[in-house]
């Protein structure tokens, strides 16, 4: 995999560099972070977080060719969360886009998946004064299977004048394939099933926003299809097209920002093991509010509250419920490096938690205290 990915960087950079005009259109990123996670019970994200951990390492960098009209890049990214990740680089991103004009353009290529507002981009920690975003919407234990997909993507936008704003509308079709060392593959293989070859599936979908002329508002609702095939030794998985809509707002006004979102996801997914058909509903809600304030141009401070349930199960029992009141702040020491502190007071066991690091079972309140170091250039 390392070679691999090590071959397909320097392929992409070789046609960076041939394609461009001029060195200066070369644009290379990149981030670095260090996390750290205490809780009072349970251990998350298969972190032995109750013990206090360190098992949260990340870096990522992207190599990117811009012209007026056409955009080459990539982005290899490697981590270690717990048991997820390893020494393995991974292509995040790699893809050709060209701007026909103001109004379309396309992407080909491994493209970032539009799905609420920071689904495409998660991978960038420095742009977020959070810790973790809310693991409702945006689960860091299978961030790298739901930030992309191999296909294609058509934008663009209109202009509506100034009492207007502008539209802003995406339309992608593609297929995925689970992280093979991701929390999905984990909970498969926890019920049983392990794949040779990850589990994967088409999809497709798309974004439609308003961007208002009122201070900063906008508005917007995302739609993702995929589905899931995969078999192994001790039996298959199967997941029909299933489709999440998420709407959200968000509203910047001076140092304040306020955001919301709400996702709907019915999941209808059959195990086969030998002769034996187990069938798996889930209706997935979740929403969360949230705001922030920069106090001054190094330091933020912040808050939401994420809310999960599945309403097919017993809302009474843990299981089917996650509830996550959040506190955050972020203080940037100069252009490159920036520190989080962020509490979570965690209630419900159905988001984050692994039978495997938690052996004893799980409490269905825990504490924790979450923390972040970052470089970025």
């Amino acid at each position: 995999m390392l070679r691999r990915g090590l071959v397909l960087f320097l392929f992409c950079l070789c046609a960076v560099m041939g394609a461009a005009q001029d060195l200066e259109n070369l644009q290379i990123h990149g981030f670095a972070t260090q996390g750290f996670l205490y809780s009072s019970h349970n251990n998350y994200l298969t972190m032995k977080s109750s013990a206090v951990s360190l098992q949260w390492t990340e870096g990522a960098i992207s190599v990117s060719d811009v012209t007026n009209k056409l955009r080459i890049g990539i982005q290899l990214h490697m981590y270690h969360m717990g048991q997820f990740g390893g020494p393995d680089v991974r292509v995040d991103w790699a893809s050709g886009d060209y701007k026909v004009n103001d109004y379309l353009g396309f992407r080909v290529g491994k493209i970032k998946t539009p799905l609420g507002l920071y689904n495409d981009s998660q991978d960038v920690d420095a742009l977020f004064l959070w810790v973790l975003l809310p693991q409702a919407m945006y689960p860091n234990d299978n961030r790298d299977y739901d930030l992309s997909e191999m296909g294609g993507e058509v934008y663009g936008g209109i202009n509506l004048g100034e009492r207007g704003g502008r539209v802003q509308c995406r339309g992608h079709v593609g297929a995925s394939q689970l992280d093979a060392n991701g929390g999905y593959v984990q909970q498969l293989a926890e019920a049983g099933l392990t794949f040779p070859t990850p589990p994967g599936g088409k999809t497709y979908g798309g974004d439609l926003r308003w961007v208002t002329p009122w201070k900063e508002v906008t508005v917007g609702v995302s739609a993702l299809s995929d589905s899931l095939d995969g078999i192994g030794p001790q039996g298959s998985v199967h997941l029909p097209a299933s489709l999440t809509f998420a709407y959200y707002a968000q509203w910047r006004w001076n140092r304040l920002h306020l955001a919301t979102e709400v996702w709907k996801t019915p999941i209808d997914l059959t195990l086969t093991m030998g002769p034996l058909s187990i069938p798996n509903t889930v209706d997935q809600r979740a929403w969360y509010p949230m705001v922030s304030y920069d106090v001054t141009k190094k330091l933020q401070i912040g808050n939401y509250y994420s809310h999960y349930i599945n309403k097919a199960g017993d809302r009474s029992q843990p299981e089917n419920y996650s509830k996550d009141w959040v506190v955050s702040s972020r203080y940037d020491f100069n252009s490159y490096m920036y520190g989080k502190v962020e509490g979570h007071f965690l209630h419900g066991t159905a988001l984050g938690y692994y039978p495997s690091v938690n052996p004893n079972g799980l409490q269905a309140n825990s504490d924790m205290l979450a923390m972040r170091m970052g470089f970025s250039f």
